[in-house]
């Protein structure tokens, strides 16, 4: 009977959205999660270890550094205040630093190391959007800005892109729909919330490049995606989107720095179908509640 009550790895990954790899270094490196065995030596969790995921979740997502969580998780509520950012800090620092030594071999260390530790939202929310807002910040006045930019957009887009490849190639399903419709060739937006959906366990196909509007609504024919996903930049000619999206008859969502600005006006309309989002985490939040995501492991 209690062996009944055991869930494999695969199916904490399926409830908690955290992956084998990062449960695994949780166990090994810091002692958060202790697993039962079966009898061929495969993990097996407890329902009190999926809501003490869940609890690691909860600090992870405040900004603790997950070598803190753990004493955290054995004080009262009251006893454990949020940690300092310092680590975040630092490891944005770090990241930095490799980007202005154009040091590919140290940033690619840094991330693998954070990936391997971390959730994607978390990575997400208290590492890359932070680091690209201070990137934007020091290319407005650093010597030699763009060509950090140039290197820095170039690995990030290998690396979110080889993500999002292995995924795809491990799920199943109608994909969800990207297309980038700002005037940047690379969208760190666009791709985040690729890697985060496809982290999530869906299917993704990007467009990194809007079509011209009369032929969206071919490429949603061919390819039968669940729903639509369009970033917008800055400048909207809210016009042209609206009669792009008139011939889609999908679930359109729309995110990006557009959203803060045209907000009023896109919401405006009266189709049911289209959604606002104003960050990668809130598109896969979104997602979710729309109940668009069905997570497909293989």
């Amino acid at each position: 009977m209690q062996s009944e009550q055991l869930l494999p790895i695969r199916e904490v990954t399926q409830q908690t959205g955290v992956n084998p790899v990062t449960l695994r270094a949780w166990e090994r490196r810091y002692g958060l999660i202790v697993p039962q065995r079966s009898g061929k030596g495969h993990r097996l969790y407890s329902h009190e270890d999926v809501q003490r995921i869940r609890n690691i979740l909860h600090w992870l997502n405040l900004g603790v550094a997950v070598g803190q969580v753990k004493d955290l998780l054995d004080s009262a509520p009251s006893e454990a205040p949020p940690a300092p950012d310092n680590e975040w800090s630092l490891l944005r620092q770090q990241m930095i630093e490799a980007i202005a030594n154009l040091a590919e071999p140290r940033l690619e260390q840094k991330l693998n190391q954070a990936m391997a530790l971390y959730p994607a939202t978390t990575l997400c929310e208290q590492l890359l959007l932070p680091l690209l807002s201070a990137l934007e910040l020091r290319w407005q006045q650093q010597f030699a800005a763009r060509l950090e930019q140039v290197f820095f957009y170039s690995w990030l887009r290998s690396k979110l892109g080889a993500r999002v490849y292995h995924n795809n190639h491990q799920l199943s399903g109608s994909p969800l729909l990207l297309v980038n419709g700002t005037h940047l060739a690379f969208d760190p937006h666009l791709w985040l919330c690729a890697w985060l959906v496809s982290d999530a366990g869906c299917q993704v196909h990007v467009l990194d490049w809007v079509p011209p509007a009369n032929e969206l609504a071919i490429a949603v024919a061919r390819l039968q995606p669940r729903a639509l996903l369009l970033c917008l930049g800055q400048t909207v000619n809210l016009r042209q989107l609206q009669r792009s999206l008139a011939s889609v008859d999908i679930p359109k969502l729309l995110s990006g720095n557009a959203i803060s600005i045209h907000r009023d006006a896109l919401q405006a309309g009266s189709d049911p179908d289209l959604h606002l989002f104003d960050s990668p985490v809130d598109v896969l939040n979104g997602l979710q509640r729309l109940r668009l995501l069905q997570a497909r492991l293989p």
